[in-house]
């Protein structure tokens, strides 16, 4: 995900503009200073604070994927800090059972009835900590909460609180202990974002900072403050719903995707609900840009971090070296880009 340069951000394709909303403008400009926020305490990670900040828009979840050390978890606390909103955090373990993430009916005693006891999932933004440490069962638990927003426990369903938002995090390197999410979880993340190894000059700031007193468990004290709440996200997502997108964009997009499930390196290519998925990505992206209206860059700057996850290669195209990224550039090469 990269910004658009000036050119792409101008003009409607059809020549009018988006019309100006104050309170669209106000989310908008909260938003942004929730990255700005985020940057006090993250050195770097661009990509992935647009991501987050892109999940929160389309009401979608996102994977963080990178070795231990590049600010995982970190990067989660500082967006949480960013936002007036209720966060909790769930480190993920072998022994970790489903109530523990959902919440389980006990008896009270005191009242000589069984009453229901909140997990963590019942909060706005749940940091899922290396979920990829614990068994498929407990994975399982967070499907339901995450593609209905909803919990059901004892034959009862409870609705979770609006926003909610899940950032599981992963690390790619280790597999001893590790259990790899099915295609079927990978598929309920909206977002799939790896956070790379910061280059030297970036490298050389996270060292200073430290140098200089930060501490990465006091956020506030680095200058992490609130800056947007539910009424911004929820005035932020109801402008995304109104971003209009052509006809020959939405052929794009489809277009897009059929060509994944055309290609021979793949056994998987990316299902409708991800090109679903895409596009509301691509609205998010376009509307924090400022403009009111889907251009084909928008679908392209969003393409890996939407449609990789969802992709499977074939054994014999691993074997010969093809990456899922190659593949997706392919399509994006081959797919012509309406004009």
């Amino acid at each position: 995900m990269t910004e658009p340069t000036p050119d792409q951000a101008g003009a409607h394709p059809h020549g009018h503009p988006a019309a100006a909303d104050p309170d669209a403008e106000q989310a908008r400009e909260a938003l942004q200073r929730v990255r700005a926020e985020v940057a006090k305490a993250v050195v770097g990670q661009d990509t992935a604070v647009s991501a987050l900040v892109v999940a929160l828009l389309a009401r979608g979840h996102v994977l963080l994927e990178g070795v231990p050390g590049v600010a995982k978890t970190l990067l989660v606390r500082a967006l949480a800090a960013a936002l007036d909103v209720r966060t909790s955090r769930v480190q993920f373990t072998p022994d970790l059972m489903p109530g523990d993430v959902t919440g389980s009916v006990v008896f009270d005693s005191r009242r000589s009835d069984f009453e229901f006891r909140p997990g963590p999932v019942f909060t706005n933004l749940l940091l899922a900590d290396e979920i990829n440490r614990t068994p498929p069962k407990t994975q399982a638990s967070l499907l339901e909460a995450m593609a209905e927003r909803q919990v059901t426990v004892d034959g009862t369903s409870r609705a979770l609180p609006d926003p909610f938002l899940v950032v599981a995090t992963q690390n790619p390197v280790e597999y001893e202990g590790t259990y790899p999410l099915p295609e079927a979880q990978l598929d309920r993340f909206l977002l799939k974002v790896s956070l790379p190894v910061p280059p030297r000059e970036q490298e050389v700031e996270v060292l200073r900072r430290h140098a200089d007193g930060f501490d990465p468990r006091d956020l506030p004290g680095a200058g992490v403050q609130p800056v947007a709440g539910p009424q911004q996200l929820a005035a932020g997502a109801a402008q995304v719903r109104r971003v209009q997108v052509s006809p020959e964009v939405l052929g794009y997009v489809v277009d897009l995707a059929r060509a994944t499930r055309t290609s021979p390196s793949l056994q998987l290519g990316v299902s409708p609900r991800g090109a679903t998925a895409l596009l509301a990505t691509s609205r998010a992206w376009a509307w924090l840009q400022g403009r009111g209206y889907v251009t084909p860059d928008d679908v392209k700057t969003l393409a890996t971090a939407t449609l990789g996850h969802r992709l499977s290669l074939r054994p014999e195209a691993e074997l010969e070296g093809v990456t899922v990224d190659a593949v997706l550039e392919s399509a994006l090469q081959s797919v012509p880009v309406p004009r």
